[in-house]
């Protein structure tokens, strides 16, 4: 299998290429769930097409539940989009015949770029993870089944508070050090309210192998519009909201029945603001940001950083 005649670059050819702002920035979508959110979501890509993203990358449902829209719309993105996909494939509930089978689907639409993750159980994502009998039992595995596929370039996750299922850091670092060693480029965080985390996990890794700790280590953040809708992505993930942060927001929420969006929202563009301020000055080589497939609040991150948004912004009319 091979993946194309005329492979799309790389995510480590567009973090150095040139870009606008003091660093390339990403943005990660997630398949639609009907027509109106997917309406939704090509507003957002439009939005993001014109502000020029190093790569955008697709999600994938928990135990593949999302697997045919995501390769679809990914392909979508590959074919009627300047936009640079990756296309996010786990191991959960797969067989080896059937991820071959995706990474080929992926392949025939001219995607090179694949995000390996072992992935969640499907109805409980906190819950035991179980390997697939015909399938393969880490990321790493699934990094090397990519790469001896073709010319693919891949990518894996990280944690900066450690996964959920590991036992302490230093088992989830070698954990990332073994999905690097095995061919990952680069590896994207798992989204984070604390950047001492990240700034530790960069640390170990450099310190566990200093080849790989040289890979880029791209943040993963969220501005927050909705303390409701990151509680419960928090509890999905098992990451924590710091109780300093979590104050700043439930204040601006207020005690009311119904939290006070446009404070929140704007907190969040102030937290996130500050969080990616601090990244750069800390030389990260890109800020990865989880949309929700919306494009304003990234947007205004983005004008705070120095991005020129002013083609975007005023005709961005979704609330978030």
């Amino acid at each position: 299998m091979t993946s194309s005649a005329n492979p799309a670059p790389s995510i480590l050819d567009r973090l150095s290429a040139p870009h606008r702002g003091p660093v390339p920035f990403s943005v990660e979508f997630f398949p639609p769930k009907d027509a109106e959110a997917e309406a939704r979501l090509w507003r957002a890509v439009r939005t993001f097409e014109r502000l020029g993203p190093a790569f955008v990358s697709m999600t994938y449902g928990a135990g593949g539940s999302t697997r045919d829209r995501t390769v679809r719309i990914t392909g979508e993105l590959a074919a009627q989009t300047t936009l640079l996909p990756v296309a996010h494939l786990t191991a959960v509930n797969h067989s080896i015949a059937e991820l071959r089978a995706l990474v080929g689907a992926y392949a025939d639409q001219g995607i090179t770029n694949i995000l390996a993750l072992r992935g969640d159980p499907p109805g409980d994502p906190l819950g035991d993870w179980i390997r697939h009998p015909d399938g393969v039992e880490y990321a790493e595995d699934l990094v090397r089944l990519i790469d001896d596929l073709g010319d693919f370039h891949v990518g894996v996750a990280s944690f900066p508070e450690g996964h959920h299922r590991a036992p302490d850091l230093d088992h989830d670092t070698r954990a990332l050090v073994k999905k690097l060693r095995a061919g990952a480029e680069y590896s994207i965080t798992q989204m984070f309210f604390d950047v001492d985390d990240f700034l530790r996990l960069r640390d170990r890794v450099s310190q566990a192998d200093p080849e790989q700790g040289a890979k880029p280590l791209i943040p993963g953040i969220m501005p927050i519009t909705s303390l409701a809708t990151v509680r419960r992505m928090t509890e999905l993930s098992g990451s924590v909201i710091p109780p300093d942060v979590y104050a700043r927001f439930a204040d601006a929420a207020g005690d009311g029945a119904e939290e006070n969006r446009e404070a929140v929202r704007a907190v969040g563009i102030d937290f996130a603001t500050e969080m990616a301020r601090r990244l750069i000055a800390e030389g990260v080589p890109c800020l990865h940001f989880c949309s929700l497939n919306f494009a304003k609040a990234t947007s205004e991150v983005l004008e705070r950083l120095g991005v020129d948004t002013s083609s975007v912004l005023p005709a961005t009319s979704a609330a978030r």
